[in-house]
């Protein structure tokens, strides 16, 4: 099991000792719902969201995510509708995950720029682990070599989110159900699926009538390893050019943890175009700088939004968030 240890271990930015299980994806803030269901109907306008992110660019079965999605409103902005399917693969783990989401959008005045949604989204997550890929030190071993690889599972999450012309908080939690659907063989065993909780904040600060700044942060607890933390700003160029920068780390606040392991750490450099009223393309530059050998290898992530202009324009102000 040397490789799959390995691999699993060092696959995502948290912690070498104790790795998070879901994707990362450092423009996360352009993928809403992967975060949390609730944002569907944001934006009031119809849109799709393409990544893609390959980690440490070089190191074998380093992780490979793609994930695109669609969300819009509907019934006069009063309900968000969304869909999303990823493919998270990491060295012999290969997970494919679809939703649905629903999202109710409660206007809190009479103008519609404060909102607060409440949002579920149901799906299944196909879980795969290709043993062939493996090296284990014991080829005999009966719990990994004859138990069931491929499992499809459902699942479901939960979000609230709250925005406001200034200021949004968003509260989520995904994998909330595949646990329970997981049997005890080499899927449960090696790849256990747990409960994420996210939580989201953020703001808009104008500079002046063409600069402004958006601060927000990110929190990522999956109740097991290390809590995740992302500080991020953008500058906002005239509504035109978003440049962007990220700081991510590891918070040991779980008492299993040993405090002497060497936490993660990534800088993320991120660059969004709006070309015009309906495209986006948008690339981050991930470097680790936890001190491991991961420092020798990059990450790069693209990223693209189409938006349908809404037949009827009723949205008060844009939505930067």
């Amino acid at each position: 099991m040397k490789r799959l240890l390995i691999l699993l271990l060092l696959g995502f930015p948290t912690v070498i000792a104790f790795a998070q299980q879901d994707a990362q994806f450092s423009q996360y803030m352009f993928n809403g719902l992967y975060i949390n269901p609730a944002y569907a109907g944001y934006r009031q306008q119809w849109n799709v969201n393409m990544f893609y992110r390959t980690q440490w660019v070089g190191f074998p079965g380093a992780p490979k995510t793609f994930s695109i999605a669609a969300d819009g409103s509907a019934n006069d902005e009063r309900v968000g509708l969304g869909v999303q399917v990823m493919n998270d693969k990491l060295g012999a783990q290969n997970n494919t995950s679809f939703y649905a989401t629903y999202a109710y959008r409660i206007p809190l005045d009479d103008y519609n720029n404060k909102t607060l949604a409440l949002g579920i989204s149901g799906g299944f997550v196909q879980q795969r682990l290709d043993v062939t890929a493996l090296d284990p030190v014991d080829h005999d071993d009966p719990l990994l070599m004859n138990a069931k690889k491929t499992a499809l599972m459902p699942d479901a999450r939960f979000g609230i989110f709250y925005n406001s012309e200034r200021l949004y908080a968003g509260l989520s939690a995904d994998n909330l159900i595949t646990n329970v659907f997981q049997k005890g063989d080499a899927l449960r065993t090696y790849l256990p699926l747990k409960p994420h909780l996210y939580f989201t904040v953020g703001g808009l600060v104008p500079l002046s009538d063409v600069l402004l700044l958006k601060p927000s942060f990110l929190l990522k607890e999956d109740f097991a390893g290390p809590t995740s933390f992302d500080l991020n700003a953008f500058l906002l160029i005239n509504k035109m050019i978003w440049i962007g920068a990220s700081y991510r780390t590891a918070v040991f606040n779980k008492t299993a943890i040993d405090n002497s392991l060497t936490k993660s750490g990534a800088i993320v450099g991120m660059l969004e175009v709006f070309v015009n009223d309906k495209l986006r393309i948008g690339y981050a530059y991930d470097q680790t700088i936890n001190g491991t050998a991961a420092n020798n290898y990059t990450t790069h992530e693209i990223s693209l939004s189409y938006f349908f202009p809404a037949q009827r324009a009723r949205m008060m102000s844009p939505r930067y968030f």
